[in-house]
């Protein structure tokens, strides 16, 4: 049932492409911003390029995961679906698993677009590519498992949209500063083993992220 709403949900996107139009010209309008606005002589790019790139991931995803279920009440889909024998941990994880990969398909434009502007340091070796790719999917999925839990409150609140980067950004605080420091070690061509810690603590948030939003989903749409 997880496929199905994820299925549902990517189809959806695949025949409007509205959500990822407006994430990935968000993110190259903000690698080009970033490319004119730093002075690369007096500033090392290769230092504040992971910052950069997480700070872009947030700003990205928060635009476009936030309307997530504003888009579907606009239709009553969303009543339709809960209204329907699918479980509520279902409809959860089918979401974020559709927001993933959406989200981690608009992180690699990102990354192609800094690595034009910045001429990042990539790794040389299928190690640090992998722990590079284990890094961002963490963090995405971090991201992304408190975006669809939360993007349910904006639906009958008042402040509507407005009101999920108050809500993510205190929680994603732990996440930004592990992510941008594995991020910038592997730039930095470190020992995979200095990534360790970071890798293990946000592995923890996701499980953490993800059963307590599964466990309060049912919440927060019932609202």
């Amino acid at each position: 049932m997880v496929w199905v709403v994820a299925r549902k949900d990517l189809l959806l996107e695949l025949r409007t492409f509205e959500r990822l139009t407006a994430m990935g010209a968000f993110s190259v309008l903000i690698g080009v911003l970033f490319h004119f606005s730093i002075d690369t002589s007096l500033i090392r790019v290769q230092t504040l390029a992971p910052s950069l790139i997480w700070m872009t991931t947030i700003f990205v995803g928060l635009l476009g995961l936030g309307r997530i279920y504003i888009i579907e009440n606009e239709n009553r889909a969303l009543s339709g679906m809960l209204q329907s024998p699918i479980a509520l941990d279902a409809i959860y994880f089918g979401k974020v698993l559709s927001n993933f990969i959406l989200l981690m398909t608009v992180v690699g434009l990102i990354l192609f677009v800094f690595a034009g502007f910045f001429n990042l340091p990539f790794p040389k070796d299928r190690v640090m590519w992998v722990s590079l790719f284990g890094v961002f999917a963490l963090g995405v999925l971090c991201l992304v498992s408190i975006v669809t839990l939360l993007s349910g409150v904006a639906v009958n609140n008042t402040m509507g949209e407005s009101i999920i980067p108050v809500l993510v950004f205190p929680l994603l605080v732990p996440v930004v500063i592990n992510a941008v420091t594995a991020t910038n070690r592997i730039f930095a061509g470190r020992p995979v083993g200095e990534i360790d810690g970071n890798m293990r603590i946000l592995a923890a948030m996701v499980l953490i992220f993800l059963l307590v939003g599964a466990s309060l989903f049912r919440f927060v749409v019932e609202e």
